[in-house]
């Protein structure tokens, strides 16, 4: 019983640094700070920043094609540090998950699929570096983190919510919840593609995008996955329309998130025990269109930037904890 109660107190606090963690890793990519750090998982050859006059002439001396930018090197290894304390909290997970498999209300196997994404975030977080941003890695590396999230807010939920004042719901909702989990997905996808390909200023007026609502754009570069930062399939630079039409796919997938998750939460308030985390959706949903629309208009301030992650991240826990309330408990 002590390690099924150390499991569902460790859960919610590893759900809590998830948000934390991919809070704070938006931070660093929109900071420019991804590659603060020229090596991994260490920074210039030790496991902290280069401070004195000496560890920098070092460090220098070790990487002689690297600018040293202490500020940049702390963002990146405050990130490492951070998400390497969950790495650890997660594998405490899964041994006392385990331990207490009879008394878990989810499977044992969802905690040691949550150990075995970690491991694989920690090598994109390695390529993440060492490929220098390309943006698959780095998107892989976005939606990696998210789904770590999920899944301990799903785990957290299941071991701390009463399940007794959910109504029960038709067939069709449940799929309609679960299509809203695989749609803001898709957007956060979108999104993390637009950031790392650095298109979030391909256009910068709004509702038409270079004066168009169909501006000239190249799909085949766009959403070419195998290819360097910046550069095209056959290795040119990367065109404006192509630009822009990573960032105008990311547009009409906002529109069509809200249109859905906005009539989803309509429905929800008809019920009267979603009622409130409908209301709850339906305000994060519009806060985080007012922010993608203040983003281009105010040409992507950092504040509102990072803002605009943590939106997603919000939306995301309230769609996985509507998801685990319409499933009936074990």
């Amino acid at each position: 019983m002590l390690n099924y109660q150390r499991f569902k107190q460790l859960a919610l606090f590893s759900a809590i640094l998830a948000l934390c963690v991919v809070v704070l890793g938006a931070y660093v990519r929109l900071s420019d700070a991804g590659l603060g750090c020229p090596d991994w998982p260490g920074c210039y050859g030790t496991l902290t920043v280069p401070q004195s006059e000496a560890a920098i002439q070092r460090a220098q001396e070790i990487f002689p094609d690297s600018t040293i930018e202490t500020g940049k090197a702390w963002k990146e290894m405050a990130h490492r540090y951070l998400a390497g304390t969950l790495g650890l909290l997660v594998l405490a997970l899964f041994a006392l998950g385990w331990r207490s498999r009879q008394q878990l209300k989810v499977s044992p196997l969802l905690p040691t699929a949550l150990l075995l994404i970690i491991i694989f975030q920690a090598a994109l977080g390695m390529w993440t570096v060492t490929m220098l941003l390309k943006p698959a890695i780095v998107s892989a590396h976005l939606i990696g983190g998210m789904t770590t999230l999920a899944l301990l807010v799903w785990v957290a939920h299941r071991h701390w919510a009463s399940f007794t004042a959910s109504a029960t719901v038709s067939g069709l909702l449940i799929l309609l919840v679960r299509g809203a989990l695989l749609i803001v997905f898709a957007q956060i996808f979108l999104g993390g593609w637009t950031s790392t390909n650095y298109a979030a200023l391909a256009c910068t007026d709004f509702p038409t995008c270079h004066g168009a609502w169909i501006p000239e754009m190249d799909f085949k570069d766009a959403f070419h996955l195998v290819r360097e930062l910046g550069m095209s399939a056959n290795g040119g630079s990367l065109t404006l329309p192509a630009l822009t039409a990573i960032q105008w796919t990311h547009r009409i997938g906002a529109l069509i998130t809200f249109i859905y998750v906005a009539s989803l939460a309509c429905v929800l308030m008809k019920i009267s025990a979603y009622n409130r985390i409908a209301w709850l959706l339906l305000a994060i949903l519009v806060a985080q269109v007012c922010i993608g629309i203040a983003n281009l208009i105010l040409h992507l301030p950092l504040l509102l930037a990072v803002a605009h992650n943590l939106g997603a991240a919000l939306l995301l826990i309230i769609i996985v904890v509507i998801n685990s309330r319409i499933t009936k408990p074990d």
